[in-house]
């Protein structure tokens, strides 16, 4: 923050904070056996900060954070914001061509990675003409040592509410994009604007001081999902603006449930945030094999927040007959939107302000309420700019109507008569079927809710008659028979005929990504190698 008075922008906002007499001496965060308090994050991303700087790195360079989950990452996220640089998440099961297509596409100036990414990194370096600086983290790494070097005192830079804010999405329909914010448009619509809970969002800087939690109330918030997934970023820097405590595991490579519940038991965590089905299973079946023998305690739990994927009736009962006590709290968001509804239950959502709406694709009207018209959900007021390095698509979603800007999501709705907004899937995923529209996602949450299915993704493929058939990639409940006739028998009761799946494939587990988010691009290969 320069000695000016504060603004909009996320990292004015983070020395408010934790400059406030008490915080900096609160923790922070913890990942797995690691504690950092939020005087430790000041000093140690003002050294990074210098240490950036000396290379070159200033406004609007971009800085990767190639990392599993620790404080380095959060450290690498307010340094490159306290510069006005701009952090890149970088995705780390990516395998060559697609790091160095992210990496390229981000134009990065500097890298902080993980020792293990080296080779992998060294490997591509040749492409990023402009990389000035790379920093390894662990055994052996230049990483503590750089920080060790450099002065600790806070870089005085006239920040704005303009600085951008870059987050990658996970390219489930295509290549991975940067989404483009400004610092006060993602403080908003993705950090809670000043409040976690996002009831009421503060006016002005100085007001996010009046919503620092006391000592006494301090929240434990555990977000399961990787950092380098948007959502993660979101509830850890909405916490941190709050004085929160967060709770992360190092998710090496892959999320080890029994150290989730270890971190829930001993620091009491009070919410945590899951990805669906795919992460509440998992999640539930190792409470339960582990509440006597290791003492797994979830009393401290007030509230389970979904988010990223639809969460099926089934799995939200599931997850509330477990823990009765408990608050279920279904979002709904994109990377292009931040967080925007909540889940009423039966695909039916309802905003969290007026600002969200379903518009026509082509006319950009409003559908009206009861019309049974089709459209796409968009929302205006604190959205991105763009998308990096693509116009193209960046003229396709981001449309202005009336002098107002909108943003168009993938995703196919409806508005029903009480003003609620009925989702039917993402319309890149729609499979036609003889003419006739079918959306995965209705077709897994029927198949989800059959006891003998732990996990299950829909996809088309070709058909010769009817263009697409519908076929299920289903993993069973561990004992369970690959009952197809059961199954099939259980969506007749739900489904119309040509939503029912043709071709039945059954697997030990459903690829998805680290945050929960359904492969299909595996899914469809494994459909259609399975004849």
């Amino acid at each position: 923050m320069s000695t000016s008075e504060p603004v909009l922008n996320l990292a004015d906002l983070w020395e408010l904070v934790v400059d406030q007499p008490g915080v900096a001496d609160r923790v922070a965060l913890v990942v797995d056996d690691r504690i950092s308090t939020y005087g430790e994050f000041e000093e140690r991303a003002n050294r990074l900060a210098a240490v950036l700087a000396a290379a070159g790195i200033g406004p609007g360079d971009h800085v990767g954070c190639y990392l599993y989950n620790g404080p380095e990452y959060i450290e690498t996220m307010l340094a490159a914001f306290k510069l006005r640089a701009v952090p890149i998440n970088v995705n780390y099961r990516y395998v060559a061509d697609e790091l160095r297509y992210l990496c390229a596409d981000a134009g990065l100036r500097a890298i902080v990675h993980d020792v293990e990414f080296a080779d992998r990194f060294d490997a591509i370096r040749g492409d990023l003409p402009d990389l000035a600086l790379a920093l390894a983290v662990g055994g052996g790494g230049d990483y503590e040592p750089a920080l060790a070097g450099a002065p600790g005192d806070r870089v005085d830079v006239e920040r704005s509410p303009d600085d951008h804010y870059i987050v990658y999405t996970g390219g489930t329909t295509g290549m991975p994009k940067g989404v483009v914010w400004r610092h006060e448009d993602a403080f908003y619509a993705c950090f809670g604007g000043g409040d976690w809970m996002r009831i009421d969002p503060v006016k002005e800087p100085r007001q996010i001081l009046d919503r620092i939690q006391p000592d006494d109330q301090q929240v434990s918030f555990l977000a399961i999902a990787p950092l380098m997934h948007g959502a993660a970023q979101w509830t850890t820097f909405a916490m941190l603006l709050a004085g929160g405590k967060n709770l992360l595991t190092a998710s090496r490579p892959t999320t080890d449930y029994a150290k989730v519940w270890r971190l829930i038991t001993q620091h009491e965590a009070n919410v945590v945030t899951i990805i669906g089905d795919a992460v509440a299973r998992p999640l539930i079946d190792e409470y339960l094999a582990g509440r006597e023998p290791r003492g797994y305690d979830g009393s401290s739990i007030f509230s389970f927040g979904s988010g990223a994927v639809p969460f099926s009736e089934a799995g939200k009962a599931e997850l509330a007959a477990v823990f009765p006590n408990t608050i279920i709290n279904d979002g709904y968001g994109a990377s292009e939107t931040g967080a925007q509804a909540r889940n009423l239950g039966g695909g039916k959502f309802a905003s969290f302000d007026t600002e969200t709406t379903v518009l026509d694709p082509v006319t950009l009207e409003e559908i009206q309420p009861g019309s049974g018209g089709e459209g796409r959900v968009a929302r205006r007021g604190h959205i991105p700019l763009r998308y990096h390095n693509d116009p193209e698509k960046s003229a396709a979603t981001f449309v202005e109507r009336d002098g107002v800007r909108w943003v168009l999501t993938g995703d196919v709705a409806t508005v029903l008569d009480d003003g609620s907004i009925q989702l039917f899937g993402r319309g890149s995923m729609c499979i036609n079927t003889g003419g006739e529209k079918v959306y995965p996602e209705e077709v897994e949450a029927v198949l989800v809710a059959h006891p003998d299915v732990y996990d299950v993704l829909v996809v088309g493929v070709d058909d010769p008659r009817w263009g697409q058939s519908v076929a299920a990639v289903v993993a069973p409940v561990a004992g369970a028979a690959a009952d197809q006739v059961a199954l099939e028998a259980h969506a007749r009761e739900k489904l119309a005929g040509y939503k029912l799946p043709r071709r039945w494939v059954f697997v030990e587990h459903v690829q998805r990504s680290p945050s929960g988010k359904a492969d299909y691009a595996w899914a469809k290969q494994t459909a259609v190698a399975a004849g």
